[in-house]
């Protein structure tokens, strides 16, 4: 039920945003579109923006293509999106890394919110703590529990140093008041290889991405970072012992600074529309993701205000670019 009312919400929203956007933008695209993901293909996200774009295609009588930039934490996708002409034809796939990176990494080849527009925030996609069936803690208060009684004995895994999985971790560390390792692995898969053969004691990944193998009884949730628990499922939070904790990932649309604010409007109310449709509710629901279609001006705020936030995290826990 509360899927349906989720769904009728946002085709309304997305309706009503349709139906304001400026008749200049109406027609809109005139040309093929790309989606510039900064990611290898494969995995859920990329599954995730392969529909967004058959939607998309779809609603707009263009072909919709996916261009694969990964590389520098997501910084050259996102450059080559900041250099494209801004007519709306070329739109890039975010994450966190957009609001991590300006102070994690001192030589980016733009600037954040000068370069970039926001288009919409597409998801908050929920973390995870993971151990292996066999840790000898199954909540979190054992595991920090744990952690005191057996000081610098513990280490856990993130797909790599800077992600908003290890500042996540560390802004754990330093509620909680205790202490574990950061090992930065290349990537989730790494990660899950390491903690299934012993070397790490914890990993911090997507919800999505560790799913599988909590499904397959290979891995343990100690708890999820959201605010709520993820939908569809009902793992315990950081906040019901933590409370007001709250780490997720993003995921969204940026496009060229300067791409006009109809255009922009009308992409937004296009993939409102795509983000409520019911597969794309599934596949959300599936993948422990949160639907959020914001606004252009909303998202530009979020950005912004991300960027402060983890700016905090990376200088006060001294996190370096690896």
């Amino acid at each position: 039920m509360h899927t349906t009312f989720l769904w009728r919400g946002l085709l309304a929203a997305a309706l009503a945003c349709s139906l304001a956007a400026p008749a200049a933008a109406q027609d809109f695209p005139k040309g093929p579109v790309k989606i510039v993901i900064p990611f290898p293909p494969g995995g859920p996200t990329d599954t995730i923006g392969r529909m967004l774009a058959l939607k998309l295609q779809d609603s707009w009588g263009q072909p919709v293509l996916i261009d694969y930039k990964p590389g520098a934490g997501t910084a050259i996708g996102a450059d080559f999106v900041a250099k494209a002409a801004p007519d709306g034809l070329t739109l890039g796939m975010v994450n966190s890394s957009l609001a991590v990176n300006p102070t994690l990494r001192k030589k980016l080849p733009y600037d954040t919110l000068k370069d970039l527009s926001g288009v919409t925030q597409l998801f908050n996609m929920q973390l995870a703590i993971v151990a292996r069936t066999d840790a000898p803690f199954n909540t979190l208060p054992e595991l920090i529990a744990y952690a005191k009684k057996n000081p610098h004995k513990l280490n856990y895994g993130t797909p790599g140093a800077g992600s908003t999985t290890h500042l996540g971790a560390e802004l754990l560390k330093r509620e909680a008041g205790f202490e574990m390792q950061h090992v930065g692995m290349k990537g989730s898969s790494p990660a899950h290889t390491e903690l299934l053969g012993g070397r790490l004691d914890l990993v911090v990944d997507p919800f999505l991405s560790i799913l599988p193998f909590v499904q397959a009884g290979k891995m343990k949730i100690i708890a999820t970072m959201g605010d709520k628990r993820v939908a569809g499922h009902n793992y315990p939070t950081v906040a019901e012992t933590i409370p007001g904790f709250n780490v997720g990932a993003l995921l969204g649309f940026v496009a060229p600074a300067g791409t006009s604010k109809a255009v922009l409007q009308k992409i937004q109310a296009d993939t409102a529309k795509a983000l409520a449709s019911p597969e794309v509710q599934a596949k959300a629901q599936e993948y422990g993701l949160q639907v959020v279609a914001s606004r252009p001006e909303q998202f530009d705020a979020f950005i912004a205000a991300e960027m402060k936030r983890w700016a905090r995290v990376v200088t006060d826990a001294k996190i370096e670019q690896e």
